[in-house]
């Protein structure tokens, strides 16, 4: 299991989503208001994510910490209800 910290995130803000792994690396796709997020991890000479969790139109890469800088955006977010 992958990306942990993120999916714990998610279910902090009940936010419903989806996991997959493939060669090692974790994905996450769910739906905040209306919206289609992901967050797919990825490992070339290092590890990162590429995410549109900071602008649901655009994706980024995060690498480093990138778990830690996912899930603090998705925390950041307005809570949802039960």
């Amino acid at each position: 299991m992958r990306l942990e910290r993120v999916q714990e995130a998610l279910k902090q803000k009940n936010i419903t989503y989806q996991y997959t792994e493939e060669d090692g690396c974790g994905s996450l796709d769910f739906m905040f208001r209306g919206l289609s997020f992901h967050v797919w991890e990825y490992q070339d000479e290092v590890w990162g994510a590429e995410t549109n969790v900071f602008s649901a139109g655009r994706s980024r890469e995060v690498e480093g910490d990138y778990e830690k800088v996912i899930s603090d955006e998705i925390l950041s977010w307005p809570d949802m209800t039960a």
